[in-house]
């Protein structure tokens, strides 16, 4: 009899809130759809990822030579126990992309091809362009390029297993996937593009797979130990030299969709976390309210644990079903929507849908055990109390005290106010916590264009030169405005931060480019100061990629570079430490282009086009990302708002009913109610933002922490102006909603339940 009377109540307390918790259970299960559909997209796509590897032959590494390889080294290598293949490129530029495709000869031993639509090419004049690079140029299958000197046709769209992010070199800070694209040919129609710009690339595979990366590394070492040695005696140099281990390429996917997954799962705790709090706060007040039903309850044999499963029951039943359906959106609407978040940034085969426990147990398990927690605790601190004291009302655990005493001198609006304000303190700070956690996902929204826009414009400012030459040999150029510089990649040293590259500079003393004056120690660019917290005085210590080789050096100052972690040193100092002739160099500062230069030996060609790309990208990759955030921090506030005003207007119906009774109007008592809420939203909108702020620069600095280069934190004021007034105009619907609900409270709710 007992249960059945609490079963009414259930569904009686549901049809009543009925609206309530409908917009609570839709914004549960989008987010948990969201999230759901992100982890498993992401864990189906990383074991794709991980299965190419084996699936497509993925390289251990390659290196390219200035020359075709001798058959005395190749047959050493092979005796190290390394399967060697041919895996020759060319890079030409594209007129309707604007910029360069690397073109490989079709792949049948070693980092195979997936075609993804069309058909991979049968004839020399046809190409299979990455499918990424295709979409973000707007190209598809039947297309025309003109690549070069020639016009070839578009049979298919491709992923290269060794490019799944688009990285053009191993120093780039972010990969390219609208300006730099890999494609592949026939070999007849790779012969027909001419050798200008054939690269002698060769990839290897061990015969037994190394089990670490550390072991990777040290045999890539000893690989590269044979390729010097070998140079030796040929004079065929490796002019690039790179392991899968330190491939971004093909490493980098790997890593990030981790971080990713992490991310989301904070993000989903977060929402959980306030959602729970704002439940636990609803049944704390239904609670008080229905404080002699309680008691009679009690009195009448119900037990403390019957009545905390009644009051359980509800949330954990909303939080339970919106789980459930937002797992079984996630594994069909949400999962796609992630899908082709992914496929807009990174290059990868196509995928099979995987059932993922780990999604599971973040989405459905966890969510449903801190409501649980939450809300028990909440329930028993509540429930504890005996049933004379809730038949009393008197449901305070320490002792009652006087009111506390307002000045007099104040108006009677402004003490009513305040008492408003005392009366409903832990309301008005959940609404404090709810508007900082959707202030952080607002930030995050908004905080990308703006730092992007501005990291371009520092670029683009602070060149060194319209145009930077690296040269595989020294030669001449008749343009008497180039200058010569040397430079060389080092690595830093790995600790707090991941080991990466830094490009070594030596510039003419009286440079006309690098605007400095060198004197004891080393210039460093304003990337690697930002990073790596670095000042004048400082020592750092860079080694080689491969081999034992380090070196230390003092800063000497900071020199204004954000395109690139750098140091700068004078050419002459640069060629004694790395032992090199008085008069080498390999490269040139220009603002004109070098059109004299022998194309075959040169290195690599850099252009403000080439510094930009990881602006490029970062707004073709997370824009909708931030999108979404911006539309879930909307979400939450407005949710969060809604609910606890809400519950401030009925918690103080009783009191609303008699300040009408007395004669105030709708308006005057929305002057007291709204306009406290409305003040406490305001401060609260605007009064995190610092603090939001703060902590948005370190979780922004955390987040780029793994990759290579370096992007300053630097956003600005107009970017928290529109996130402030997107708050207040959200919160307006609110306030007009609140209003409306004033307006519905009825003078006879002041004679309800009077002591």
């Amino acid at each position: 009899m007992k249960r059945n009377v609490l079963k009414k109540r259930f569904f009686r307390e549901l049809k009543s809130e009925f609206g309530k918790y409908l917009v609570i259970f839709l914004f549960l299960i989008g987010a948990i759809g969201f999230v759901s559909g992100f982890l498993v997209a992401s864990n189906s796509m990383l074991a794709a990822y991980d299965e190419s590897f084996t699936t497509y032959r993925v390289e251990d590494g390659n290196f390219e030579l200035s020359a075709p390889i001798e058959e005395t080294l190749l047959a050493t290598l092979e005796q190290e126990g390394l399967n060697v293949y041919e895996n020759l490129y060319l890079t030409e530029e594209v007129k309707e992309t604007s910029g360069r495709l690397r073109i490989f000869k079709n792949r049948a031993e070693v980092n195979l091809v997936c075609l993804m639509e069309g058909e991979l090419p049968m004839t020399a004049d046809e190409i299979a362009i990455d499918r990424m690079h295709a979409d973000n140029n707007k190209l598809s299958v039947g297309d025309t390029l003109a690549v070069g000197d020639r016009t070839l046709k578009i049979s298919g769209l491709v992923a290269l297993s060794d490019y799944s992010a688009l990285y053009e070199k191993a120093s780039d800070m972010m990969f390219d996937a609208t300006k730099f694209g890999v494609a592949v040919m026939t070999e007849e129609g790779f012969a027909t593009m001419g050798d200008t710009h054939l690269h002698y690339s060769y990839s290897w595979r061990y015969d037994t797979s190394p089990e670490s990366d550390k072991e990777a590394t040290e045999w890539a070492e000893k690989v590269l130990a044979l390729l010097m040695s070998n140079a030796m005696i040929t004079g065929n140099a490796p002019v690039n030299f790179l392991p899968a281990v330190s491939n971004l390429a093909i490493q980098f996917v790997g890593d990030d969709m981790g971080r990713d997954n992490k991310m989301m799962a904070v993000f989903l705790y977060i929402i959980i976390a306030i959602l729970a709090f704002v439940f636990a706060i609803t049944i704390s007040n239904t609670i008080t309210k229905e404080a002699l039903v309680i008691g009679t309850l009690r009195a009448s044999g119900y037990t403390k644990a019957e009545l905390i499963r009644h009051y359980l029951a509800l949330p954990m039943t909303v939080v339970a079903v919106a789980a459930v359906v937002g797992n079984v959106l996630g594994y069909t609407v949400f999962k796609e929507v992630a899908a082709k978040m992914y496929y807009a940034s990174y290059s990868l085969p196509t995928f099979v849908t995987l059932w993922n426990v780990d999604a599971f147990v973040r989405t459905t398990v966890i969510p449903v055990v801190m409501m649980f927690v939450i809300n028990l605790g909440m329930l028993v601190r509540k429930i504890s109390l005996s049933p004379l004291r809730f038949i009393r009302r008197d449901l305070s655990k320490r002792k009652k005290k006087k009111a506390l005493r307002l000045n007099s001198k104040m108006s009677l609006m402004n003490r009513f106010r305040l008492r408003i304000l005392l009366q409903n303190l832990p309301n008005y700070i959940t609404i404090l916590v709810g508007v900082f956690f959707a202030n952080v996902l607002l930030l995050f929204g908004f905080v990308l264009p703006p730092l992007v826009d501005n990291y371009e414009k520092d670029i683009t400012s602070n060149l060194i030169a319209e145009y930077q030459y690296v040269l595989k040999m020294s030669t001449e150029t008749a343009v008497e405005s180039a200058e010569k510089y040397s430079v060389t990649a080092l690595q830093t040293v790995e600790g707090k931060l991941k080991s990466e590259e830094v490009m070594v500079y030596g510039v003419a003393k009286d440079s006309a480019y690098i605007d400095a004056e060198f004197g004891d120690g080393v210039l460093i660019s304003t990337a690697y100061a930002g990073k790596h917290g670095l000042s004048v005085g400082d020592e750092i210590t860079l080694e080689e990629s491969f081999g034992e080789q380090t070196y230390t050096f003092t800063v000497a100052g900071v020199y204004e570079y954000p395109a690139a972690l750098a140091v700068f040193m004078e050419q002459q100092e640069w060629n004694e430490i790395f032992g090199l002739g008085g008069g080498y160099f390999n490269g040139y500062f220009s603002d004109v282009e070098l059109t004299d230069l022998d194309e075959r030996l040169l290195a690599t060609k850099i252009t403000a086009d080439d510094l930009t790309k990881t602006t490029r990208q970062l707004k073709v990759s997370m824009g909708e990302l931030m999108d979404l955030f911006l539309v879930f921090g909307v979400a939450v506030f407005l949710l969060v708002i809604y609910l606890l005003s809400k519950l401030i207007i009925e918690k103080n119906a009783q009191s609303i009913s008699m300040t009408k009774i007395l004669g105030y109007t709708d308006g005057e008592i929305n002057k007291l109610y709204v306009w406290m809420t409305s003040v406490v939203v305001v401060v609260s909108l605007i009064g995190t933002i610092p603090l939001v702020n703060y902590i948005m620069k370190y979780l922004f600095a955390a987040i780029l922490a793994d990759y290579p280069g370096w992007l300053p934190y630097s956003v600005p004021f107009a970017a928290y102006i529109r996130m402030a007034v997107l708050g207040i105009v959200a919160y307006a619907v609110v306030a007009f909603i609140q209003m409306r609900k004033v307006k519905g409270v009825s003078k006879s709710e002041a004679l309800k339940a009077v002591e």
